[in-house]
């Protein structure tokens, strides 16, 4: 077998090594939260390795799909959850 041919074997290898295991379960933390603001409300689930990590990435991704704009989305993202349920 040629070199440069082994050489795309053991990198296509070593890529599939790294996406599975970067797509195996290993966060520790898993939350659904809810955010209403102006009158909207969302919900949206995370997963995280520490649960600040947890309950911020969900708050972020709730107030995304409700918030218009930088100055909307902070504010959003700065209300209490109307809903915080911890699944992990």
């Amino acid at each position: 077998m040629k070199k440069p041919v082994l050489i795309g074997i053991i990198f296509v290898a070593v890529v599939l090594g790294a996406i599975i295991y970067s797509s195996m379960n290993l966060s520790k933390y898993r939350v659904e939260v809810c955010m209403t603001f102006n009158g909207n409300s969302s919900c949206r689930t995370a997963s995280g390795k520490t649960q600040d990590e947890t309950l911020q990435t969900a708050i972020t991704n709730a107030c995304a799909d409700i918030a218009g704009g930088v100055t909307d989305s902070i504010a959003c993202e700065r209300t209490a959850p109307t809903k915080e349920t911890w699944l992990k």
